[in-house]
């Protein structure tokens, strides 16, 4: 899916194509956003906003998409954008933008701030499986490549089963912040044939192969993504280790 096996995470109102640029050479993958894309959501994150949390809120959501691809088109990092909406019309046309420029459109399910759970994006997408599998198969409809953003330690939700919906929608990869359940990569990893991502706490060659050890396909850096001896360090401990099973 990329190479380096390392990505950034995306973080909100932070993660533009100059954040991703950055990075250059340390990561194979970067996860601008997350876009609010329709009404309900864009509502929600200017709420966000009153609370001084910082959003993307462009005139246009699919222009700005659109624009952020194409500043990083001739770089070696595959773009990916991080999208929030309610239903699936807006999440289809950001994976037809998407799928034009080789892009990842990944469905955000993690975001657990109240306006947007409340909105029917984030969080709450985690609780409606089949909801959630709507989106994926839209967004898949188009050609694009698509991952899903979420999280561990959700009560009622067992990322496991959910990894095999998302999965069986057309989804390609699921990004997993692991929280304090770092072996739960190794429950998804076993349970599905998607592109496992590992987030959280990802800062030095330690916690990346802890989660290589688990059976992440990747790691992504999310607070230290601007750090670059974490980038440095996690990209030597990746390639090391994935160049170990090439040749084992």
């Amino acid at each position: 899916m990329f190479a380096p096996r390392v990505a950034l995470a995306s973080l909100s109102g932070r993660s533009d194509a100059a954040w991703a640029r950055a990075a250059e050479g340390h990561v194979g993958c970067a996860f601008l956003g997350g876009i609010a894309l329709d009404p309900e959501t864009r509502a929600a994150a200017r709420e966000m906003t009153d609370r001084d949390r910082e959003e993307f809120l462009p005139p246009d959501p699919l222009a700005f998409v659109d624009s952020q691809l194409g500043a990083l088109s001739g770089t070696e990092i595959r773009p990916a954008i991080n999208v929030r909406a309610a239903n699936t019309k807006p999440i289809r046309a950001v994976a037809a933008v998407c799928e034009g420029y080789g892009a990842i459109c990944e469905i955000n399910a993690h975001c657990r701030q109240d306006e947007m759970c409340a909105a029917g994006a984030g969080e709450s997408l985690l609780r409606d499986g089949d909801r959630l599998a709507e989106q994926v198969r839209a967004a898949s409809e188009t050609g694009a490549a698509v991952s899903v953003k979420v999280r561990a330690e959700v009560p009622g939700v067992v990322l496991v089963d959910l990894s095999r919906q998302i999965e069986r929608a057309g989804g390609a990869a699921i990004h997993v912040d692991a929280m304090d359940s770092e072996d739960v990569i190794r429950d998804v990893s076993d349970a599905c044939d998607l592109f496992v991502i590992a987030n959280n706490g990802v800062r030095d060659g330690e916690s990346t192969e802890e989660y290589l050890t688990f059976g992440a396909d990747a790691v992504s850096v999310a607070r230290a993504s601007d750090d670059p001896a974490v980038l440095r360090e996690v990209r030597g401990t990746t390639d090391r280790w994935f160049e170990r099973e090439v040749t084992a």
